[in-house]
């Protein structure tokens, strides 16, 4: 039986393709296909993955119905933070160490998408 080994790609919504992409690329994606004026550009970190895709909003064909989040694993969640504040983002909370066992923080990017940044807290 084969499992699931990770997530490969998410695909958001966004109204502005330009401003999804400069915020994606301040957290360290670089674009594999696509560009400013694209109706989909795919975002990645390394060439296999993980991805994420945008999508111009008016070429979704649905509307989302429920909230969700994504949680990107970073090597240090602080300096993320100071560099998306440096650049004019406003997180949504400061760095902080949960009870769940990691040190993360919360953003919405430019399409209003809930994110979240995180690292796991040394044992």
């Amino acid at each position: 039986m084969t499992g699931v080994h990770r997530i490969d790609a998410i695909t958001l919504t966004t109204p502005d393709m330009a401003a999804s992409i400069a915020f994606y690329r301040t957290v360290g994606f670089t674009i594999s296909f696509g560009g400013d004026d694209s109706e989909f550009t795919t975002m990645s970190i390394q060439p296999n993955g993980p991805h994420v895709n945008l999508i111009s909003d008016h070429e979704a064909d649905r509307t989302p119905a429920s909230w969700g989040r994504a949680i990107f694993h970073v090597d240090d969640v602080d300096d993320l933070h100071r560099r998306l504040v440096a650049t004019g983002y406003q997180p949504d909370t400061e760095p902080a160490d949960a009870s769940w066992g990691e040190r993360y923080f919360a953003i919405h990017d430019p399409g209003g998408h809930d994110i979240s940044f995180a690292r796991p807290l040394d044992k």
